[in-house]
């Protein structure tokens, strides 16, 4: 039995990450979950979070991830996603910010708009959590 996953992360920009690692962790719209050598292959569609993963070298990394897909196949986890950034690469304040205004506008419950803040306030909460 195979001891590592191939691991690459790409947005629309650039690869993020492209090599091996014992584990990672994301999540779906039904909760956090954790890939090892020898998963079940399945696609799941992810929403944003930080997501952890562990080098094959033991370097435990995380970063930001947004709304984006997983493909997991024959230890190959290919995760595709709209936006994803080191925490080095987070903007603290822009977060913040945009954090403050999704709370405002769910606070005055525009239920047009519900789902597009909440999703905004996700990406803000995660990306805060990403830099720290």
């Amino acid at each position: 039995m195979d001891e590592k996953l191939k691991l690459m992360i790409l947005t629309p920009e650039r690869k993020i990450f492209n090599g091996e690692v014992k584990e990672l962790s994301t999540e779906s719209e039904i909760g956090r979950f954790e890939i090892l050598p020898n998963h079940l292959d399945m696609t799941t569609s992810l929403v944003p979070t930080v997501t952890y993963f562990t080098t094959i070298d033991g370097r435990k990394l995380k970063l930001f991830t947004s709304t984006g897909v997983l493909k997991i196949s024959n230890n190959k986890l290919n995760l595709l996603c709209e936006t994803a950034e080191w925490p080095e690469e987070i903007d603290i304040n822009r977060a913040e910010e945009a954090k403050k205004k999704a709370e405002t506008i769910l606070r005055k419950n525009q239920f047009r708009d519900y789902k597009k803040e909440e999703l905004r306030l996700k990406r803000a909460l995660a990306r805060i959590k990403a830099a720290d």
